[in-house]
């Protein structure tokens, strides 16, 4: 497992050694050692898995402490570019954003530590995405940033995504009150 650091404090790409012959393939899509190695002490208490089609976009979703999430995210099916944002006020990259594809075939992970927004656009019909979280889902102290904020300039390589009235809603970056 290669473990790659990114310009986002703590956030890590992750790209699984698969083992591939005419049976079909074989990679360890978790490795507890590895992530410690790199600093995340956390521990995962809760699965997620969706399904979505081409040109949905999820998020940017957060849970504010102490509630906060840290997640692990990857790809089951499909493709999608996967989008971080840091929130954390005291961090030195405050308000950047960090990008990544995720597919099927290249089984690349994201970490994403707490005190991120995280959000997604898929890319393929019948998308699988699947996420470890450190901390149970806990809707009074969730968060969301609106997808399309002019401040962030996201670009998630999609034309008018397919969102949730909630995320349509969500407030913009410099009306996000968070408590990272």
């Amino acid at each position: 497992m290669e473990l790659i650091t990114t310009d986002l404090d703590g956030l890590l790409v992750i790209k699984p050694k698969v083992y591939k012959d005419d049976r079909g393939y074989f990679f360890e899509s978790f490795r507890l050692d590895d992530l410690r190695y790199y600093g995340v002490t956390l521990n995962f208490v809760q699965d997620n898995e969706s399904k979505s089609q081409k040109g949905v976009l999820r998020g940017l979703h957060f849970q504010n402490p102490p509630y906060e999430q840290g997640k692990l995210v990857r790809v089951v099916k499909g493709a999608v570019l996967d989008v971080a944002v840091d929130i954390r006020k005291k961090s030195t990259t405050y308000g950047k954003w960090f990008s990544h594809e995720l597919t099927e075939e290249n089984k690349t992970m994201v970490w994403i530590p707490p005190g991120f927004a995280h959000g997604f656009a898929t890319l393929k019909d019948n998308t699988i995405f699947q996420y470890k979280c450190t901390n149970y889902y806990h809707q009074a102290s969730e968060g969301s940033i609106r997808w399309n904020d002019p401040k962030l300039n996201i670009n998630w390589e999609i034309q008018n995504p397919t969102i949730s009235e909630k995320d349509a809603k969500a407030p913009l970056f410099n009306q996000l009150k968070t408590k990272f």
